[in-house]
């Protein structure tokens, strides 16, 4: 079995990143799993309890203030959607992760299309709720689309030298 080598800053910044990808796809699955258990009403209270120190300083705080707007908004329908939706990106994101640091090649072009569709999807929420947090997200999901294309074509290349 082979297993990704980072033989240079290329390879180091690319498994940082993948690293990085694969890190997010694991707090999906737990906050994915999370969600299946967890009713609206148990999440507001929670919102409740973390904003509640905040609000008493700054009534007004805007941070705290949107957790419990958005908390009270919930639905059974969609907290099960927005669960699915974290657990099938965790899945997918492991796997192609993992496929990955076993440098597995296959899992480059899926990985890169995984990611374009995400970032396509991204774009169009960015252009109905802009958020500084989803730009970030778009750019690191970019950033890691750059990078697995590069390797991918160096992992290529270095097969057929080999065959």
């Amino acid at each position: 079995m082979a297993v990704l080598k980072f033989t240079d800053w290329w390879d180091r910044f690319f498994a940082i990143g993948i690293i990085l990808k694969g890190l997010d796809g694991v707090l999906e699955l737990v906050g994915g799993a999370f969600l299946l258990f967890v009713a609206p009403a148990q999440i507001n209270q929670l919102a409740i309890l973390v904003t509640q120190p905040e609000l008493t300083d700054d009534p007004n705080d805007f941070i705290a203030n949107h957790i419990l707007q958005g908390a009270s908004g919930l639905t059974n329908h969609v907290v099960f959607f927005t669960a699915l939706y974290l657990l099938a990106h965790g899945v997918v994101k492991v796997v192609l992760v993992t496929a990955l640091l076993l440098d597995k090649l296959w899992a480059y072009p899926w990985m890169i299309g995984v990611l374009v569709i995400f970032i396509l999807y991204q774009f169009y929420q960015l252009s109905v709720t802009p958020s500084l947090g989803l730009v970030a997200l778009t750019v690191f999901d970019i950033l890691i689309v750059v990078l697995t294309w590069h390797e991918y074509g160096r992992h290529r290349r270095r097969r057929k030298e080999l065959a």
